[in-house]
């Protein structure tokens, strides 16, 4: 995520947050449990969810070019126990040229 540059007035991040430990829980909030629970085969039913998504976000440097932009989100989720994160990318999306990049080992995700 270090690699955006909304210094130019490209793009836009904002953010949702889902409290559900007393609530109904919207179709996005079942979406992710159900996403949870199919990718580790276990139960889970989230108490608490955050969405982010940076939309047409411009590689760092913004100056050389703004026409080649990403949109991904970051959902990070928890069960008041255990949190997951689910990161997601516009499919086809990836416009950044990572060989331009000042920085040559690139990844997508977190380790």
């Amino acid at each position: 995520w270090d690699n955006a540059d909304f210094s130019r007035g490209v793009g836009t991040t904002f953010y949702q947050e889902f409290s559900t430990l007393n609530t109904a829980k919207p179709p996005f909030v079942r979406d992710v449990e159900a996403k949870v629970r199919r990718y580790l085969r276990s139960s889970y039913s989230a108490v608490w969810t955050l969405k982010i998504t940076w939309e047409k976000a411009p590689v760092y440097a913004a100056w050389t070019d703004t026409r080649k932009t990403i949109t991904y989100q970051a959902v990070l989720t928890t069960d008041g126990f255990r949190s997951y994160i689910l990161m997601l990318y516009q499919d086809g999306g990836m416009q950044w040229d990572y060989t331009r990049l000042t920085s040559t080992n690139v990844l997508i995700g977190y380790t």
